[in-house]
């Protein structure tokens, strides 16, 4: 897997743990949240899985090569204050979805360049 060892003091464990459990297990989480969401669309799981994976590929490797800031695309970035309430009133009725876009869509105000920041905060 490449691995690589380190020393971690005992105070830092559960912030590792926490990271590593985001990083994987979590993340696949995420992933069927994406295919609940795809089939409300009109998907099948395996049309998300494979419509998506390209994308999702090409993201780790803008966030490997060019780091988060310059890989963030899509309406949050641009401020696109209309689409995001869109996407919003369709997650309402998906309530798991809607609450991790409204958190990953805070996260990415708090750290990632937005347009029309106070605007999608008060929609968030």
């Amino acid at each position: 897997m490449g691995g690589e060892t380190f020393a971690l003091p005992a105070a830092r464990k559960a912030a590792y743990h926490a990271w590593a459990t985001l990083t994987s297990p979590l993340f696949l989480a995420f992933l069927v949240t994406l295919e609940d969401v795809a089939r409300a669309a009109g998907l099948t799981r395996e049309d998300s899985r494979r419509q998506s994976l390209p994308i999702i590929r090409q993201t780790l490797e803008n966030y490997s090569r060019l780091g988060p800031r310059r890989s963030f695309s899509g309406p949050i970035i641009r401020g696109d204050v209309e689409t995001v309430a869109k996407h919003l009133a369709v997650l309402r009725k998906h309530s798991e979805a809607h609450a991790i876009y409204v958190a990953l869509a805070r996260s990415a105000l708090r750290s990632l360049p937005v347009k029309n920041r106070n605007e999608l905060g008060k929609l968030l």
